[in-house]
């Protein structure tokens, strides 16, 4: 019955992301609660416990033993997967020399995923800007993530209250989403939200909202073409197929409340315009989950706060989301 209980319990591991930012503080403070899941963050272990004693949190250290027994996690306790930083970490300054230590983080993690080590993923903030200085093509956690799975197309849909928004176009200049919103890549899109929302959120039939790409969908094309030569066919024809779909919306109505509580998911076609809704709704608490990969995968919805560093300032609201969605989603 004990060996039965411990295989129930979820192994769940966070990467610190960057470690002159938030992530280690958020980490630290996370694993003050207990928590309904085995717990590991990986990272450096000096790191994480100067983030907790500049905090004043009690925290004690463990490394991560594959082989044992799964145990809940409890508050004051931290077990971590050692990833050694390459140079020395000052709080807010960003060095290029750390940029292979928050690869390896990932590496870890995901391959552990894959190989059945972890149940789970979490994600807490990187600076792209500074893996890109040391010369690695890097546009972010989610599409390495896919190349590091293999899947073909990664799908970011963030989740915060009562809302769930997915992304068919993601870090793209305006100017290139709409040569970017192909039929091939809309319906890869739709699919695969369809599929893991089934799949992951356990919703038998999820119910689909598709906002158009231009100002009141195109206006029956004056105002673009776009809905009635790629979204409104594409539509109709997973209409028969069966997948409850509607669309294309426009953007300006598709979040009134009469809308959202017809629909499980939005789908936006591009990045400005269906987060800033949520967000506004969710800013301390929205998750970002990856569909279409191999793996769980949630993160936190904010970035490194290099500012706010080791001040004891930074909330934990959207990592704590995050962990609780990766312990649901896991399951």
């Amino acid at each position: 019955m004990r060996d039965r209980a411990a295989a129930q319990v979820s192994r769940i591991v966070i990467t610190s992301g960057e470690p002159a930012g938030i992530g280690p503080d958020i980490c630290a403070s996370l694993a003050q609660s207990d928590w309904d899941c085995e717990l590991i963050v990986a990272g450096d272990e000096s790191v994480l416990g100067q983030a907790a004693t500049a905090l004043g949190l009690p925290l004690s250290l463990r490394r991560f033993d594959p082989g044992a027994a799964r145990v809940a996690h409890r508050a004051g306790t931290l077990c971590v997967l050692p990833v050694a930083t390459v140079a020395p970490v000052q709080p807010g300054r960003l060095d290029p020399r750390n940029a292979p230590y928050v690869l390896q983080m990932l590496n870890l993690a995901c391959d552990g995923c894959r190989d059945g080590t972890f149940d789970a993923m979490v994600t807490a903030p990187v600076q792209k800007s500074v893996i890109m200085d040391s010369k690695v093509e890097f546009t972010g956690h989610t599409e390495y993530l896919a190349q590091r799975c293999g899947a073909r197309l990664p799908v970011m849909m963030l989740v915060g209250e009562d809302l769930r928004v997915a992304l068919v176009t993601t870090h793209l200049p305006l100017s290139e989403v709409p040569r970017a919103i192909t039929a091939q890549r809309l319906e890869d899109t739709i699919r695969i939200v369809h599929a893991d929302l089934q799949r992951l959120f356990r919703l038998a039939n999820p119910r689909l909202l598709l906002l158009g790409l231009n100002p009141h969908a195109g206006e029956s094309g004056h105002l673009g073409r776009e809905e009635v030569e790629i979204i409104e066919p594409l539509v109709e024809r997973l209409k028969r197929e069966g997948i409850c779909i509607t669309g294309p919306v426009p953007a300006d109505s598709a979040f009134t409340q009469d809308q959202r509580r017809g629909a499980d998911v939005i789908i936006a076609m591009y990045h400005d315009q269906g987060l800033p809704v949520l967000k506004y709704a969710a800013f301390d608490t929205a998750v970002n989950v990856t569909l279409g990969l191999s793996i769980v995968r949630t993160s936190v919805d904010h970035g490194t706060a290099l500012a706010l560093a080791r001040s004891g300032k930074a909330s934990d609201g959207s990592l704590r989301s995050a962990l609780s969605l990766a312990i649901v989603l896991a399951r």
